[in-house]
């Protein structure tokens, strides 16, 4: 299983480079909730393209530091699911000063 996303500067028509992001997994079993799994920060062509351990099957979510690339969103939250762990997961990020979204990539 491998997860990668990417940052793309809406507003800029460019990738967003030095993008901080942080990969969670949801821990329902003890109750603990959000476990970080890695961090790590946008190349200069605005990807993440591995994460080191694939992060397994389960809820996830992606945390970006949005600060620098939106006036009116200091990071974007996106939770998603994993439930085939051979498969490869894609998801960018598309940002503007008042707008973002997200989807499935491959």
């Amino acid at each position: 299983m491998s997860l990668s996303t990417h940052v793309l500067d809406a507003a800029k028509g460019l990738p967003a480079a030095g993008v901080a992001v942080r990969l969670d997994r949801l821990d329902r079993r003890d109750g603990n909730g959000w476990t970080t799994l890695a961090e790590a920060v946008t190349d200069a062509d605005g990807r993440i393209r591995e994460w080191g351990a694939g992060p397994g099957r389960g809820v996830h979510r992606l945390t970006f530091d949005t600060e620098g690339l939106s006036d009116f969103y200091p990071e974007v939250t996106v939770a998603f699911m994993i439930d085939d762990p051979g498969r490869h997961y894609h998801v960018p990020l598309l940002i503007s000063p008042f707008a973002y979204s997200t989807y499935r990539g491959s």
